[in-house]
């Protein structure tokens, strides 16, 4: 079987730098992930991971290294490199008096998607997360759980190469997350599109193929979910994660 992480990279980080004043946020990050692949991005509060995001997505510039995303760099070629990735942020960031069908509709508007391609793919999207007879509602008037599938099929209109999740399952209740991650396991299989997670839980990370563990904004492993365990000398992930990073 064919290694997906021995194709050339959907995301690749090189030496990569962020300083706030004397602190280093991220310490020489380098890492490379595969398309098609479900990554885990396993960190405790302040590790670098939504730092990390932060430049990935054009938000803050790194310092030093470099970024490349479906081989454009980030630093040279940002919007081409930022037309691969969707990005669902840990924050709500919908307009919460615009309805579903109106917070999508602006989204595809922004990335110059045809009318008729958004409204197939913002149909499509809401029928998939059993939100069809819902694209009139406010999002206001949305659980938790629901703002977050508007948030993910929002992210995935422009039908990215790779969609970074940030502490996504931040308030939701136990279903609500877990039909999330089925949902984005679902989207790996069948569009071939790359996963980062980034959590701090430790058993959203045990169903990834590649856990990176950040702590202190270097990578302190990286592997399948059974490798990281060995490499962390813990009896079980959770142990291990716990006992280094305490």
């Amino acid at each position: 079987m064919t290694d997906p992480d021995a194709a050339p990279p959907m995301l690749r980080l090189t030496g990569l730098i962020k300083r706030y004043g004397k602190h280093e946020a991220l310490r020489g990050l380098s890492l490379a992930i595969g398309a098609g692949r479900f990554v885990a991005l396993l960190g405790p509060n302040g590790a670098g991971k939504s730092t990390l995001f932060q430049v990935l997505t054009g938000l803050f510039a790194a310092d030093e290294g470099e970024v490349e995303v479906a081989g454009q760099s980030l630093r040279h070629a940002s919007a081409a490199a930022l037309r691969h990735i969707g990005v669902v942020f840990q924050q709500i960031s919908l307009d919460l008096d615009l309805s579903i069908r109106r917070n999508l509709q602006f989204q595809a508007d922004l990335h110059g998607l045809p009318a008729a391609v958004a409204n197939e793919r913002i149909e499509a999207g809401c029928a998939r997360f059993g939100l069809a007879d819902q694209m009139g509602r406010k999002v206001r008037e949305l659980s938790g759980g629901n703002r977050r599938k508007v948030e993910l099929i929002r992210a995935q209109l422009h039908q990215p190469a790779v969609l970074l999740m940030d502490e996504a399952t931040v308030g939701l209740d136990p279903k609500s997350r877990q039909d999330l991650l089925a949902a984005l396991h679902a989207d790996v299989r069948e569009r071939g599109v790359t996963v980062l997670w980034a959590t701090h839980w430790v058993e959203e990370a045990a169903g990834a193929d590649r856990v990176l563990v950040l702590h202190k904004g270097q990578l302190l492993a990286d592997g399948t979910p059974a490798e990281v365990t060995a490499a962390l000398g813990g009896a079980t992930l959770e142990a291990g994660f716990i006992a280094r990073t305490a």
